[in-house]
Formats: structure tokens, sequence, C-alpha cells
């Protein structure tokens, strides 16, 4: 009896509960819907200095942009997101060290990437005139790529940081170093792309600028947060995780790099895998009967969906930090909880995006252009995109379900099959042979979409939770292997513990 009312309140949350995870969540997820937003306005501002340099720096500065984000920024960004299940799961089970090493680990990792992407974009000119570029925009192009080459060392510390206090609850310091970088973005861009006249050049050098702006306030905030922790608090409120833990060279080199890298690889291949779509999208439009009114309506579609992907984004972060936390403290019905309410949540915020999308689309459109053929393209495609972003929402809230409960392969392999199997050939077929133009485009990624929230939902609903928790442990177990002979080592010498009856093996 009193095991079938434990299951019923497991299976049943009561209100208070459900509202305190929705508090929990929002708490998480506001300073991060913020970043995004202000990381969007950072971005559109680039794209508007360019447009005031001319346009051939416009068409070269775009052609880069897509460039560096497929080549560079979506590779450091996939392969960081790898520590977020070992992370939040350690948080969760108080295993500070285990964070420590893998923030360690994880930006070692992305600084080695950075450097056959740093050569490659060193190199791009040569390789765009290989796909027969046009000359001028490939020299642009090259150009921004070769200053902004820093910016991969300014990603490669910002992104682990940004995880490792987003995994522990912490977002706040990332919104407001975020916002004040920000602020000095503009004048930082004027002064060295006109002032100066650096065009092109001083747009680069301002983005990395920004980033390390950005890197140099949430260091100030880390170790100043460390330094009043350890003077103000009791040695037990004390005991959180260090910035950079002091640790022997097995290490940083041991066998824990292969639970990163298997989480690392997959993460990367399903971020890299639904930008890349976008791209690949971008290519198709400019195949087009009209490819000039395509490629317009498809970098505002581009615009469109970058602005709503805000939402999903923080709600990804929030579920992957919850679940996981919840996981790792051995918690596996408050981790079904934070599960369902972040999909709820999600379900609600894309109902918001296609209402937008709907009733507001001619406002929208003529934010960015004035052609009537663009504005009654962009008219037309904007509510299938509100329709993607129903899809959308809770398939990438659930992509962060799958990140804190260290099951990024099976994202990575519904994204390839949804967007490269379902959607690809459809919007090919659609566009090319049916002749649907742009507005096939527009339903090959609705078709992907709901092929992939369909399969990602079917995953997550059945999801064995306990199961998952004994694997949390298990994970964390794993890779705290070195810190947890350190401190059976210190219990002995105290005299407070002493070792089992199968001995420990120091000369391993």
């Amino acid at each position: 009896m009193v095991e079938a009312v434990e299951s019923h309140q497991q299976k049943y949350p009561t209100m208070p509960e459900v509202m305190e995870e929705l508090k929990r969540i929002s708490d998480i997820g506001f300073p991060i819907a913020a970043m995004s937003l202000v990381s969007y306005l950072r971005n559109m501002i680039l794209v508007v200095c360019m447009g005031r340099l001319g346009s051939l720096e416009l068409a070269g500065g775009a052609l880069a942009i897509g460039f560096t984000n497929i080549s560079g920024y979506s590779v450091l960004s996939g392969l960081a997101m790898g520590m977020e299940s070992i992370c939040s799961q350690a948080f969760g089970s108080r295993n500070y060290s285990v964070a420590s090493l893998t923030l360690q680990r994880t930006i070692i990792m992305l600084l080695l990437a950075s450097i056959p992407i740093g050569l490659i974009w060193f190199n791009l000119e040569p390789l765009m005139l290989c796909i027969n570029q046009d000359p001028d925009i490939a020299k642009i192009a090259s150009l921004y790529c070769r200053f902004a080459i820093p910016d991969l060392l300014a990603n490669s510390l910002l992104h682990p940081l940004r995880i490792y206090l987003r995994s522990k609850g912490t977002t706040w310091p990332l919104m407001w170093s975020t916002f004040v970088s920000t602020i000095f973005h503009l004048p930082i861009t004027i002064l060295l792309s006109f002032t100066l006249r650096l065009g092109v050049k001083g747009i680069a050098i301002s983005t990395f600028i920004t980033n390390f702006n950005t890197l140099f306030f949430l260091l100030c905030y880390m170790f100043c947060s460390a330094r009043n922790s350890s003077t103000n608090s009791t040695p037990e409120e004390s005991q959180t995780a260090p910035l950079l833990m002091p640790t022997s060279k097995k290490g940083l080199i041991g066998e824990e790099w292969g639970v990163l890298l298997k989480l690392a690889i997959p993460s990367c291949i399903a971020v890299c895998l639904e930008w890349w779509w976008y791209e690949f999208m971008t290519i198709l439009a400019g195949y087009l009967s009209e490819p000039r009114v395509a490629l317009a309506t498809s970098a505002i579609v581009i615009q469109t969906t970058s602005l709503m992907y805000t939402l999903p984004t923080a709600l990804s972060a929030s579920a992957s930090t919850r679940v996981g936390n919840e996981l790792g403290a051995g918690r596996p019905s408050r981790a079904r909880l934070a599960a369902v309410v972040t999909i709820g949540l999600a379900l609600l915020t894309s109902f918001i995006g296609l209402i937008w999308t709907v009733l507001g689309r001619e406002a929208w459109g003529r934010v960015f252009t004035k052609d009537n053929q663009v504005l009654e393209l962009t008219m037309i495609v904007l509510p299938i995109i509100g329709l993607c972003e129903l899809a959308n929402c809770p398939q990438t809230t659930s992509c962060g379900i799958l990140r804190g409960s260290a099951r990024p392969g099976i994202g990575a392999t519904i994204n390839f099959y949804s967007f490269y199997m379902v959607g690809a050939p459809l919007a090919i077929a659609l566009s090319f042979v049916w002749g649907f133009g742009f507005v096939g485009l527009c339903y090959g990624l609705l078709a992907a979409q709901i092929a992939c929230v369909i399969s990602i939902l079917t995953v997550v609903f059945k999801t064995d939770w306990e199961k998952e928790s004994l694997k949390a442990k298990d994970l964390v177990a794993k890779s705290d292997h070195f810190s947890h002979a350190a401190d059976q080592t210190v219990k002995c010498e105290e005299g407070i513990g002493f070792l089992n009856n199968k001995g420990l093996d120091f000369e391993k």
C-alpha cells in the first residue's frame, strides 16, 4: 500500500513541487535568455556596420560570418557542450573536483581544436577561389577571418567557463558580463572601423576585443566570488569548486579524457548538423530561379529564427542543468519533473513564436526590407517558420535534457536522420522538382523539425530515470578516480578512515 502511494506521488507531482521547479528553471533560464538576446543585438550591430562600409564589404563580411560559424564557432560550441553532462551531474553530487578537472580538460581540448581551425581561416582566400567565389568578395572574407583568429582563443575559454557556471545554476554573472561588454562593443566598432578607417578588419578586431572583455568580467566575478566564499563562509560552506584546482599529471591526461571525448564529439556533431542545415538552405536559395529575392528572404528568415532561438536556448540550458543536477544528486523523480516542466514551458513559448510570426509578419519584414518582392515572399514563409518553432522549441529543450542525462549521441543521430534524411531531400524535391521555390525549402525545414521533435520526445518520455540516475553515479565516479585516491590518502593521514579490504594501489 505504501509503495503504491509513493509510486503515485512519484508519477504525479504536487502543484507546489511544480511551482518550485518552475522557479528554479526560471532563475537559470532568464539570464541566459537575456544574454542570448544581447548577443543577437551585438551580431546585428556587426551586420549594420558592414552595410555602412559598402555592399562589397557587406557581401564579404556575410560570407565570412557564415564560414566562421560553420567551420569554427559551431565546432567549439559543440565540443564544449560535452562537459555539460559531467559538470551538471558533478555539481549535483557535490563532486567539485570532477567539475574543475572537466573545465580544465575542456579548455585544453578547445585550444587544440582551434589550431586547425585557425589555419583554415588564415588560408581562406585560396579555398574560396577554388570553389569559384567572386575574387573581391573572397578577399574581404579572408581579411575578416584572419583578423578574427584571436576570437578562437577567447571562445575556447568563454564556452567552458559559461557552461561551468551554468552547471551549478550561476547564470546572472553570464548575463551581466555579456551586457557590459556589449555596451562597449558599439563605440569600439565605430572607432576601429570608421574613425581609424580599418573597415572590415576593424569589425573583426572589435568582435574579439568584446569577447575578451566578456572573459575579463567573468574571470573577475569568479575570482572575487571565490575570495568572498573562502573568507566569509564556514569551512563546510566554502567547500565549492575552485576555478583551477591543482592536480597531478595523471589527472589531466588520464583515462577520463575518453569519457569527455565520448560526450563532446556527439555533442559537436549534433550542434553542427543543425547549424549547417541553415547554411545548406542559404546555398540552395542561391540556385533558385530568382536568387536575389530568395537570398534576401533567407537572410530575414535566419535573423528571425536566430531571435526566436533565444528562448529555446535558455530552456535547453536550464533543462540540462536541472536534469544533470538532480541525476547527480540521486533524485530521478525530480529529474523527470524538471524534464516535464521544461518541455511544458517550451510548448508555451513556441505558441507565442507562432502567433508573432503570423500576426506580425508584415511589420517584421518591413524592418529589413522595402523591396515588394522580398516582402511578399517573407510574409508567405514567416508563418511556416512559426510552425517550425512549434517543433523547434520542444526539440531544442529536449536536446538539453539528453545532454543533462549524458546521452548526446542520441540527439546527434536524430538530428542527422531528421535534417538530412527527411528535411533535405524533401526541400530539394519541393523547391526544384515541384517548383515551390524558396517556400519549398521552408517546408523541408518544417518536415525536418517535425521528424526531429517526434523522435526526441519519444526518447525523453520513454526514459528510465532510475537507470539514468545509476548511470550518473557511475559517470561521476569514473571521472573522480584521481580525486578519490587523494581523498582516501587524506583520510588515512587524519585517522578518519581506513582502507577497505580490497586495498588501495597507490602505485597505479
